[in-house]
């Protein structure tokens, strides 16, 4: 299978403070991720002065503030997009960031960006679906508080506005931070692929890493997953994500699974269990002497390790037979000891 591809979802988990996104690309670097994404967005392109917060929004931010007031400490700034492409480049990763308005995609466009990545809000917005698909030749679509025929129309519209079917990737998502394991309904994520015949993946915002392990043994090409430096960190998304050594433990974890599903389906032994066939199965051995020309009988055979002679599964054929010679008790019985 090829390679799953793991999105650390820095977000605006920075909080606004370079130093602590260049911390976070540390990490994602540090924990084996192939993308480290975070968001671009103006608070007064996306949110109106009267858009109130979501609940875990409330819970984990100052409550006296609005939605457009708590993302304006969130902005990233083109210089920032700037530091952090650089400082990726530099680390060996990739960058990635989602888009929330028009603006932000130009920006992104004009940065040399070529993966759009589409949130679950947005799947919705007809001129911004409109726009990421004559942008980006390849796509992912987080699907998030979406009835299968919002999907559809979303993926169409894509398709319709240019993007190659091949190129889109639909992930398979739950909007509530944290998501509770039982709202997680991961059978959705293969629905969609039946449904659409697409690449699938799957957004996680549970608490832990089993989710999205398990969405890659069910086949995921893609994982996201918010990461922090501190979930005890002030800021709305911090509380659903994971540490650096959780990260660190997703990914390898994951690596791990990609090993165990890679085989080629087929029912044999494997070349590092081979060896142990001779160990761990029986053989035909005598359960007392006999001498020379007994007659066997089923209450002269026993079955032991190691399975280096005869075969348990032959003990039928050899009953009846006639020993060669005398022989001691728990001989390893051969075929050169029968008449």
């Amino acid at each position: 299978m090829a390679k799953v591809l793991i999105i650390a979802e820095a977000g605006v988990n920075h909080n606004g403070s370079m130093d602590n996104a260049r911390k976070l690309i540390d990490a994602a670097v540090e924990a084996g991720v192939d993308i480290v994404k975070f968001q671009s967005f103006k608070a007064d392109k996306i949110a109106s002065k009267n858009a109130t917060k979501a609940t875990y929004q409330q819970e984990t931010t100052d409550k006296k503030e609005s939605q457009l007031e708590m993302l304006k400490k969130l902005e990233l700034s083109e210089a920032d997009h700037d530091t952090l492409l650089n400082y990726c480049k530099q680390k060996g990763i990739t960058f990635l960031s989602t888009p929330f308005d028009n603006e932000s995609i130009g920006l992104l466009h004009s940065k040399g960006i070529t993966i759009g990545k589409i949130p679950s809000g947005e799947i919705t917005n007809l001129p911004y679906l409109l726009q990421m698909a004559q942008t980006f030749p390849h796509i992912i679509l987080s699907t998030g508080m979406c009835t299968m025929q919002e999907i559809k129309d979303a993926y169409l519209l894509l398709v319709n506005a240019g993007t190659l079917p091949g190129n889109i990737t639909i992930l398979h998502c739950n909007t509530e931070y944290p998501t509770p394991m039982q709202d997680v309904n991961l059978l959705a994520m293969n629905a969609i692929s039946r449904e659409l015949n697409v690449p699938v993946g799957y957004s996680d915002h549970t608490l832990g890493i089993e989710v999205p392990i398990a969405a890659v043994a069910l086949g995921a090409t893609v994982i996201e997953k918010h990461f922090t430096l501190d979930r005890t960190m002030e800021g709305p998304d911090h509380r659903a994500s994971l540490e650096p050594d959780e990260l660190k433990a997703m990914v390898r974890a994951i690596r791990n699974i990609e090993l165990a599903i890679s085989g080629n389906g087929i029912k044999q032994p494997s070349a590092s269990e081979a060896k142990n066939m001779a160990i761990a199965r029986k053989s035909i051995h005598l359960k007392h002497a006999l001498q020379a020309g007994h007659i066997l009988t089923e209450n002269d055979l026993i079955m032991k390790r190691p399975g280096t002679g005869i075969s348990p599964m032959q003990s039928a054929n050899i009953v009846g037979r006639k020993l060669v010679a005398g022989l001691p008790a728990e001989h390893l019985l051969q075929l050169t000891d029968l008449a």
